[in-house]
């Protein structure tokens, strides 16, 4: 019979323990820093806008193969691979 009633006190504690490691993880949650999301949109599009992405020639134009950064580097010769 005892050890049913320390199984319980167990239980309980073990109960206890992930209610208070649940309580302390939304004290973190509730003390970590928010943006407004009208900020956070609004330092979205201006990186969108100030950031040139080459990937996208259509809105930023075409890219020279001097800036390209995913272009080929070199004399023109591929000498990523040899197939022998």
């Amino acid at each position: 019979m005892s050890s049913r009633a320390g199984g319980r006190q167990t239980m309980s504690d073990l109960k206890l323990r992930r209610l208070v490691e649940h309580n302390q993880r939304l004290r973190e949650d509730l003390a970590r820093p928010r943006v407004k999301v009208s900020e956070a949109s609004a330092s979205l599009i201006r990186y969108c806008k100030t950031t040139k992405d080459h990937l996208v020639p259509s809105v930023w134009g075409p890219v020279g193969k001097s800036d390209d950064p995913y272009g080929q580097k070199g004399n023109g010769t591929c000498s990523c691979c040899s197939i022998q």
